[in-house]
């Protein structure tokens, strides 16, 4: 918004989740918020847009045709007649400026946004381990991820978002495992219990990004939330596999799972 209406971030306020203040909501699940909820935000501005021109053609005296927007500002084309969008957002709240029955005063707007299509982000993640056969200790060494999530709008957040997927899939992939013991009682219904994934459990990323824009929205943004999670448990567990020479391990590899694996391999290779 502060770019698409060139105004100061520091003027822009976001209010969401308080139901007194929206229509509906449906939750953000598969990554709908920048591909859907921004892209509404978008069509939304572009009404405003609209409208402000309409209200500066009365302010600057000139005709809507002649009202160019850019940077904030708008001009009267081939003049030095000039205002900037806060100027004319005041003036569309003065009615006695401008004809009521014209035009309706205010720049309050709202739009909704149904894709057509889902989005479709891809990548590549590679996970290079080493195991240690006496103990079946499985030790990230360096992890390599390429997304493609469209138009990225914040590439801090998206890169913070691949590295948090990264790491809750690590801990799916080795970690995290719900255990009963004989009698069914869960043993590990606790976090101190339940083994969530820590910093030394994790290498340094090397996390870059391609950029094939969206067709089925406005902005050309894919999904990028699920991203990490996604790819980092099959990225580990074939690192695994190949290490190990054969499949036979399950989610979560622990260190116990991979030492018996490990045995395994070596009793048959002993036996071949």
């Amino acid at each position: 918004m502060s770019s698409r209406l060139g105004i100061p971030i520091d003027n822009v306020s976001i209010v969401h989740g308080d139901t007194d203040k929206v229509q509906m909501g449906m939750g953000t699940y598969g990554s709908r918020s920048g591909a859907v909820g921004m892209a509404a935000i978008s069509k939304a501005l572009d009404k405003i847009e609209a409208k402000a021109k309409k209200v500066a053609a009365h302010v600057l005296e000139a005709s809507e045709g002649d009202i160019e927007f850019k940077d904030g500002k708008f001009t009267v084309k081939g003049t030095d007649k000039a205002a900037d969008f806060g100027s004319i957002a005041l003036q569309a709240y003065i009615a006695h400026k401008f004809n009521g029955q014209e035009l309706e005063p205010g720049l309050k707007e709202s739009a909704f946004w149904d894709p057509t299509n889902f989005t479709f982000p891809a990548g590549v993640h590679i996970c290079e381990l080493e195991i240690d056969p006496a103990t079946g200790v499985v030790t990230i060494d360096r992890w390599t991820a390429v997304d493609d999530f469209g138009n990225v709008i914040n590439p801090l957040i998206v890169e913070g978002q691949v590295h948090g997927g990264i790491a809750q899939g690590v801990g799916q992939a080795l970690l995290e495992g719900a255990v009963y013991d004989a009698e069914g009682q869960l043993i590990t219904a606790s976090y101190m219990d339940y083994t969530m994934p820590r910093a030394q459990d994790l290498p340094s990323y090397n996390v870059g990004m391609t950029v094939t824009a969206c067709p089925s929205n406005p902005l050309g943004i894919k999904g990028c939330g699920e991203a990490g999670a996604i790819a980092s448990p099959p990225a580990v567990i074939n690192a695994i596999t190949n290490a190990l020479g054969h499949e036979n391990i399950t989610m979560p590899a622990t260190s116990e799972k991979v030492w018996r694996a490990v045995q395994s391999s070596a009793h048959k290779q002993a036996a071949e």
